[in-house]
């Protein structure tokens, strides 16, 4: 195993580390059983739309995330076939 692969390897850790903690970090989309029964909670206009563009900022990090670990590792695949 050669640097390049090692080094591939560890941004690959490193970007999946950080995919899990952007999804975690992300809010819920589901508002359960409280919200049916007691109708939810009444926030200002600036707050959702505060609350959108952070989750928006969140989505958009996520989806390159997942990109990324996709690219890496077809790189890192092709790298491995090709040292054989």
């Amino acid at each position: 195993m050669g640097i390049p692969e090692i080094v591939a390897g560890a941004v690959l850790i490193l970007c999946s580390l950080v995919i899990v903690l952007v999804v975690l970090a992300q809010d819920s989309k589901d508002d359960g059983l409280t919200s049916a029964i007691g109708g939810g909670y009444n926030s200002s206009f600036y707050e959702n739309n505060m609350a959108r563009t952070k989750d928006a900022k969140l989505s958009r990090f996520t989806r390159f995330s997942a990109v990324l670990i996709f690219v890496i590792t077809l790189a890192l695949n092709v790298l491995a076939n090709f040292n054989k």
